[in-house]
């Protein structure tokens, strides 16, 4: 399992987003309320990076800037047209202040 460093947990506010690139693809990191979130950066209908979408803080989702898809940050479920598969979501952790995603 690769682990990687992405940010300290103050670089980031709630309902902010930010991209990671890693191969085989981009991850988009989310600080919602209630902590950190990952997902796969790009949207599954129009290859738009999600990180650059609009985080919803109430409804936990962020918005595709591309074509207005959107997914839930913490499932990965497409919760609106025109996406209908989700996104991979992959698990977070938060050590001594540093935020780490697990990419495989």
């Amino acid at each position: 399992m690769a682990t990687i460093k992405v940010c300290k947990v103050d670089e980031l506010a709630p309902g902010s987003a930010r991209r990671v690139a890693v191969e085989p693809e981009p991850i988009a990191l989310f600080r919602l309320e209630d902590g950190f979130y990952a997902t796969s950066d790009t949207c599954t209908h129009a290859q738009s990076s999600l990180a650059a979408g609009d985080v919803d803080l109430e409804d936990c989702s962020v918005e595709c800037p591309y074509h207005g898809a959107v997914f839930d940050i913490r499932s990965g479920r497409a919760m609106g047209l025109p996406a209908t598969k989700p996104v991979r979501t992959y698990t977070v952790t938060v050590i001594d202040g540093e935020v780490f995603i697990e990419t495989e």
